[in-house]
């Protein structure tokens, strides 16, 4: 397998107030993590900055410029309570897109069979009109659509499995039957999206999971609810959005599911990449805010990209 690694030390620049959960620390974790003896076969490039017009690949141009708009010349400026801005965080997120775009062409390409986006500000709590929950754009949603407009995927599949609910890639993907959303989520929970019933165009598939949930539970639901919808749908291309703050030590959630269930989820989804997607995944760092925790746990979800 050849995977690669999308980093850019833009990523750091983007501050947070003191002691909030998604801080620059989360990056410096997993590079640590990265030094291990494991990780020199991996390719490691430079994330490029993306064009603003890559946002509206998901957003209306109304949203790219309230965004653009609350950037700061200096300090933190906030879209709400727990969504802020400093200087370098437009940068920083179309950095993130730009990340995606070229993990997306490298997979249509042939260049990489699948590739990880080490970014931050994440994107899934990102709606169509909306920033929220540490999101500005919906990076997954726009490599969904990139991946259509540009490669020509036709049945785009995107696996969320943070601990909270993609409520934003739900909003933008609703009513689109060539987009299938399933999600494993703790609830109630932030955002309080994501009952089963939410199934939009018949394209939306929600596994909700109670607190306390643990590995058996966790691995039930994804084989039941998500492999299941997964293999009926026939993906011809594979995004995942990769939030780590599922795992037992994470402070934001109650699910308690350890490192070695990153590692088996993500093998099951790359048995089905073989058999529908050509081998094309694409993964994308959304939560995680136990710096153990993400680091241990992405890292085995990388280590399991360039193993297969």
């Amino acid at each position: 397998m050849t995977t690669i690694l999308y980093e850019n030390p833009i990523f750091l620049e983007h501050k947070v107030p003191d002691g909030h959960p998604e801080r620059p620390d989360r990056l410096k974790a997993l590079n640590l993590a990265l030094e291990h003896e494991n990780f020199q076969p991996l390719t490691r490039l430079q994330a490029p900055q993306a064009n603003e017009d890559y946002v509206l690949l998901a957003h209306p141009e109304a949203h790219l410029r309230t965004v653009m708009s609350v950037i700061p010349e200096e300090g933190i400026n906030s879209f709400e309570a727990d969504t802020h801005a400093s200087p370098a965080s437009l940068q920083a997120a179309l950095t993130g897109i730009g990340g995606a775009i070229a993990a997306v062409d490298a997979v249509f390409s042939g260049k990489a069979d699948n590739a990880f986006v080490a970014s931050r500000p994440p994107g899934h709590h990102a709606e169509k009109n909306k920033a929220m929950g540490f999101c500005f754009f919906n990076n997954v949603a726009i490599a969904a659509r990139h991946a259509q407009q540009k490669h020509g995927a036709e049945r785009v599949a995107i696996v969320d499995w943070d601990v909270h609910h993609g409520n934003g890639t739900q909003d933008i993907f609703w009513d689109d039957p060539s987009v299938l959303f399933c999600s494993t989520h703790q609830m109630p929970l932030y955002p309080g999206t994501g009952a089963k019933h939410e199934t939009g165009a018949g394209n939306i598939v929600n596994a909700p999971l109670s607190a306390n949930t643990g590995s058996d539970h966790f691995r039930e639901a994804f084989k039941s609810r998500v492999l299941s919808s997964l293999t009926d749908f026939k993906p011809d291309f594979i995004l995942i959005s990769a939030g780590f703050d599922a795992h037992h030590r994470d402070p934001l959630a109650q699910i308690n599911l350890v490192a070695d269930d990153f590692d088996w989820v993500t093998a099951r989804l790359m048995e089905l990449a073989d058999r529908t997607a050509g081998n094309r995944v694409v993964s994308l760092l959304e939560g995680g805010y136990d710096l153990e925790g993400l680091a241990e746990s992405a890292a085995i979800h990388i280590l399991r990209l360039m193993r297969g």
